[in-house]
C-alpha cells in the first residue's frame, strides 16, 4: 500500500473531497461546480476541501482511509473517482471513516455498516451528510439506508 501526502489545512467543519481520478478535467470542473453551488433558501455557501493532487491518482477506498485517518474530526471522506467522473449525476463515493475500534461495542459496529462502509451520492447530497454527521443528528447507516433502498443504490436526499 502506497503512502498518500496528508491533507493539510481542512477546516474542522469542512467536507473532504478527494479526487482520485485525473482522466477528465472537465468532469472535474463539473463536479467541483456541483459541489460549490450554495444551497437551500438561504443559499448558504459550501465548505469544502478539495484534494485534486495527482498523488492521489487511482488511490483505494484503503489507501484513502489511511492517509485521513488522523483527522480525529472526520467521520466521513467523499471520493471523487472513476465513477464519479464517467456519471451524468457525479455521484460521489461516501466512505467512513470510522472502524470498529471507534464503535462502543461490536453491536454498534455492526449497525454503522450495516450496509456496508460506502455508498455513493449525488452532489447535493455531500452538504446533507456531512453536515448531519458533524452534528450528530444522523449517522453514517441511515444515509447508507437510503442509498440502499434507491434503484440505482444513490443516496439523492432524505
Amino acid at each position: 500500500m502506497r503512502a498518500l501526502p496528508a491533507v493539510v489545512d481542512r477546516g474542522e467543519f469542512d467536507a473532504l473531497v478527494v479526487r482520485t481520478d485525473h482522466h477528465d478535467d472537465r468532469a472535474w470542473q463539473n463536479v467541483v461546480a456541483a459541489l460549490t453551488e450554495p444551497r437551500g433558501d438561504e443559499q448558504y455557501e459550501a465548505h469544502i476541501h478539495f484534494v485534486d493532487d495527482p498523488a492521489w491518482a487511482e488511490a483505494t477506498v484503503d489507501e484513502v482511509l489511511t492517509a485521513v485517518r488522523t483527522d480525529e474530526d472526520l467521520s466521513v471522506v467523499f471520493l471523487a473517482d472513476r465513477t464519479t467522473m464517467q456519471a451524468g449525476n457525479h455521484a460521489l463515493l461516501v466512505v467512513t471513516t470510522l472502524t470498529r475500534e471507534d464503535c462502543e461495542d461490536d453491536e454498534d459496529y455492526e449497525q454503522l455498516i450495516e450496509f456496508g462502509r460506502e455508498f455513493r451520492t449525488v452532489p447535493a447530497g455531500v452538504h446533507e451528510i456531512h453536515a448531519n454527521l458533524s452534528i450528530g443528528n444522523l449517522g453514517f447507516e441511515e444515509f447508507a439506508a437510503a442509498a440502499h433502498d434507491d434503484p440505482e443504490g444513490i443516496h439523492r436526499s432524505l
